[in-house]
């Protein structure tokens, strides 16, 4: 169901939290924590605020944020444990139909990046297709750490504000 800003700015914290929860994986407390700033003027400014809030969360926080996310073309997918959301997004990026060798690939980029930052590898899925998929998994093991988490968070960024457009009619 869509929703006006003019809706979301009215809603409950409760029912606020339960429309604009889903934005952010498994992360309702962004929702929550936003919740207190309405009215917002748009989308953007809502987007916006919701980042704010990410950004400025502890860095406990942020790294649960990243490891709510699915394994791209990972074992979810198949047992039918991705939210909603995931499913249609790893979908749009051709990543529900692989190939068993394309499947063995990721399973080994996915178990690689895991092995060297300890959370899953995240990317905007609905902005790339599985080869590009593939081409930033060689690209961002390269990065540190701390470049990954970034690399992450913005990429999560991506994933909300094409979320919040599926969600928000302006």
């Amino acid at each position: 169901m869509r929703h006006s800003m003019a809706e979301l700015n009215a809603l409950s914290a409760g029912d606020f939290v339960r429309v604009i929860g889903p934005v952010f994986e498994g992360s309702p407390w962004i929702a929550r924590q936003t919740s207190g700033r309405r009215p917002f003027a748009g989308r953007d400014d809502l987007l916006a605020a919701l980042c704010d809030t990410v950004r400025s969360a502890p860095d406990d926080k942020k790294l649960a944020l990243i490891r709510a996310h699915p394994d791209l073309a990972g074992r979810a997918a198949p047992a039918g444990a991705l939210t909603a959301e995931s499913s249609g997004e790893q979908a749009a990026a051709g990543l529900n139909g692989l190939t068993p060798e394309e499947a063995a690939l990721f399973r080994g980029q996915n178990e690689a990046y895991r092995r060297k930052f300890d959370f899953p590898f995240v990317i905007c899925a609905r902005l790339n297709k599985k080869e590009g998929i593939l081409e930033g998994f060689a690209r961002r093991l390269q990065n540190s750490r701390d470049q990954e988490i970034r690399a992450a968070l913005e990429e999560i960024f991506k994933i909300a504000g094409l979320r919040l457009r599926d969600l928000i009619v302006e």
